[in-house]
């Protein structure tokens, strides 16, 4: 029987083990996937038990994935460009390999949403918070070849490291020239908390943005938020976060249980109803 995991601390929010008991039960997999709470102090000895442990793998959420990174005994390229690790590998050998799939997750994401073309579409992105998700998003961006992507945070230096990720493509930007590149933007991205349940909205006014622009915002709780709904309002095509948690999981399950398997409305719709309040 395959077995994986999600570690963090705490581990509980997590709806790693519906998808990925989504997936076994749609292949008739023997497998299991289960939360493993493991704190701070005792994740580099989880990480090193991992090749006796039976484990294929597992997800890596918070507060993990820099230690995670930094324990891997090998590393994806997109993993050294991200500098953070959400997904561990146990090779045939024993060593444990580290990869980001946030980046693939959310331009996968997209590429549902918005259909094939959408990076000429959209042609100048525009991301807005400068964290772990950021550094993914703008790295899936680069790859998917975007021809201008800009960083804006409040704190520029930070902006400037997530630039850095992407030379020649990706700029920082400061906070307040956020309005006036709106009519420059085909894909506005949110990255920050704002938005987010028990957090205020995020405050931006999207007249600017041309017609043909989409915005896409990773929060999933609440689904619809503040942001995405002044974009329905407007017309513009909106990307929830549930989509890019949903894209994220099928490297994984593909590395630990042998079947790349897909993202189903009916899938979505059990995460959903998960997500609903009781």
């Amino acid at each position: 029987m395959r077995r994986a995991f999600v570690v963090g601390y705490p581990v509980a929010h997590s709806r790693s083990p519906l998808i990925h008991g989504h997936w076994l039960g749609r292949h008739g997999i023997a497998g299991v996937y289960e939360r493993v709470a493991v704190a701070p102090e005792d994740f580099a000895a989880f990480v090193r038990g991992l090749p006796a442990s039976g484990f294929a793998g597992g997800n890596v959420t918070i507060p993990h994935k820099e230690a995670a990174f930094a324990l891997a005994d090998a590393l994806t390229p997109r993993a050294s460009a991200i500098g953070a690790v959400n997904t561990l590998i146990v090779e045939a050998d024993g060593t444990v390999t580290g990869d980001n799939t946030d980046a693939p997750g959310f331009t996968a994401h997209l590429d549902h949403s918005l259909g094939a073309g959408w990076p000429e579409r959209a042609g100048s992105a525009l991301v807005l918070g400068a964290g772990g998700a950021a550094r993914a998003i703008v790295v899936g961006l680069a790859e998917r070849g975007l021809a201008r992507i800009r960083v804006a945070n409040r704190t520029r230096a930070r902006a400037e490291a997530v630039a850095a990720l992407a030379p020649g493509l990706a700029s920082a930007v400061a906070w307040a020239e956020v309005a006036r590149l709106l009519p420059e933007t085909g894909l506005l991205v949110n990255t920050t908390s704002l938005g987010m349940a028990g957090h205020p909205p995020l405050a931006i006014d999207l007249a600017g943005l041309p017609a043909h622009a989409a915005v896409a915002d990773i929060v999933y709780v609440p689904l619809e938020t503040p942001l995405l709904a002044a974009a329905r309002a407007r017309g513009l095509a909106a990307v929830d976060g549930l989509g890019m948690l949903l894209h994220q999981a099928v490297p994984g399950f593909g590395a630990w249980f042998g079947v790349r398997p897909a993202v189903t409305e009916a899938l979505r719709r059990e995460i959903v109803a998960d997500l609903m309040p009781r």
